[in-house]
């Protein structure tokens, strides 16, 4: 783990730093949110799916946690290093926030299951290179990104089935 170049922020500003990284990850959730709700009760339920689909409901909370584990990854990195020494990795941060997003307007928002699919390959590349790029800045703050590759993983096995079974 690298040694900390910032000065220690003052307890407010690292509350306030706390909750904007949890609020702009969250944000995005909501975003993503939005546009999935435009599909998920017409279009997704009429989707042939794999047996080892989850029910609807898990989304939500999961996603949610996700979102979370990220916000406090990323506060964990600001928290330890300059924006100077981080900006790259704080780069690929906002990178798979957007690309994360973009799969919700591609997959619910077009109803492009093919789209979503190359999209959730280079979506995971990026997750996984922000992960490589956060455990050096502070170990935890990698580890914390671990949940959500799993999880990417296995939404694009996910992704991967419902092309192939739905494919016209």
């Amino acid at each position: 783990m690298l040694k900390p170049t910032r000065d220690r922020p003052t307890r407010s500003r690292d509350l306030i730093a706390f909750f904007a990284f949890i609020i702009l990850c969250l944000a995005v959730s909501g975003a993503g949110g939005i546009i999935t709700t435009t599909s998920v009760d017409t279009w997704y339920l009429a989707l042939e799916k794999p047996p080892f689909n989850p029910p609807n409901w898990v989304f939500a909370p999961v996603w949610t946690a996700l979102y979370i584990l990220m916000g406090i990854a990323a506060w964990r990195v600001w928290r330890l290093r300059s924006f100077k020494a981080t900006r790259v990795a704080f780069a690929v941060f906002g990178m798979q926030l957007c690309l994360n997003l973009a799969w919700s307007f591609l997959f619910f928002g077009l109803r492009r299951i093919d789209l979503a699919l190359v999209e959730i390959v280079i979506l995971l590349c990026a997750i996984t290179i922000n992960t490589i790029m956060f455990w050096p800045i502070e170990h935890l703050a990698g580890l914390l990104f671990v949940p959500y590759a799993a999880w990417v993983t296995y939404a694009t096995i996910l992704n991967v089935s419902l092309w192939l079974l739905n494919e016209t």
